[in-house]
């Protein structure tokens, strides 16, 4: 396949790709791969939580969240700043294996989309420290924890609505079949839509009984 810049798996089909090397795992092994990675993360998060920090079951819910999402900006999604070229590889990478796939539901990834590279710049640099300085926040029960959960998952919420409307509005198809657009472009991205405004909801209200306790203090 190596020089072969036409011939791959992605929608347009003529959209260039020098050196295009194809994937060395099957898709159900880079899922798979993908899959347990986060569960892994998820579990000694809850883990380590629970054993570390006074937080109830529902703000450790909340660190595993945060502690995954800013893991994954910091990791998997920086890992297209030193690797843009990353359909080129031919070392087998995890990273480069989980990204080739991926991009079957969404190719602006291997066409350096501006809207993608201002998204993911967001996302690494701003986005990934702030969950993360969310989540030690909350293991920590420092008193800006909820307004730092609420304005980690509103970045979050924004970028997402952008990142998920912005093909609806260009008109344009970047999938390579309905399979990859429902399987990897809507249910992989659904956790990243609904759980951080379900943060927000949860954030606004305990900053709201934390305002009317200082009230009622006052009064």
């Amino acid at each position: 396949m190596e020089g072969q810049t036409h011939i791959h798996p992605y929608f347009p089909k003529d959209l260039y790709l020098p050196d295009f090397t194809p994937n060395f795992l099957s898709s159900l092994t880079i899922v798979t791969y993908f899959a347990a990675g986060s569960i892994i993360v998820f579990t000694l998060t809850w883990i380590l939580s629970g054993l570390y920090s006074k937080a109830s079951k529902a703000e450790r819910l909340v660190m595993c969240w945060l502690t995954y999402n800013g893991l994954v900006h910091l990791t998997l999604e920086l890992y297209l700043v030193f690797r843009p070229y990353f359909y080129q590889d031919k070392t087998g990478s995890i990273f480069a294996e989980i990204w080739k796939e991926y991009t079957k539901g969404d190719s602006r990834y291997l066409s350096h989309d501006s809207t993608i590279i201002a998204l993911e710049g967001l996302s690494i640099f701003i986005l990934g420290p702030t969950h993360l300085l969310a989540a030690y926040a909350v293991a920590t029960d420092k008193c800006y924890k909820n307004v730092l959960q609420l304005v980690a998952s509103v970045g979050e919420s924004y970028l997402v609505v952008v990142f998920l409307t912005t093909p609806f509005i260009e008109g344009k198809q970047y999938s390579a079949s309905p399979l990859y657009f429902y399987g990897y472009f809507v249910v992989a991205n659904s956790p990243w839509a609904v759980i951080p405004l379900l943060i927000i909801i949860r954030s606004w209200k305990k900053i709201c009984e934390v305002e009317g306790t200082n009230k009622r203090k006052v009064q």
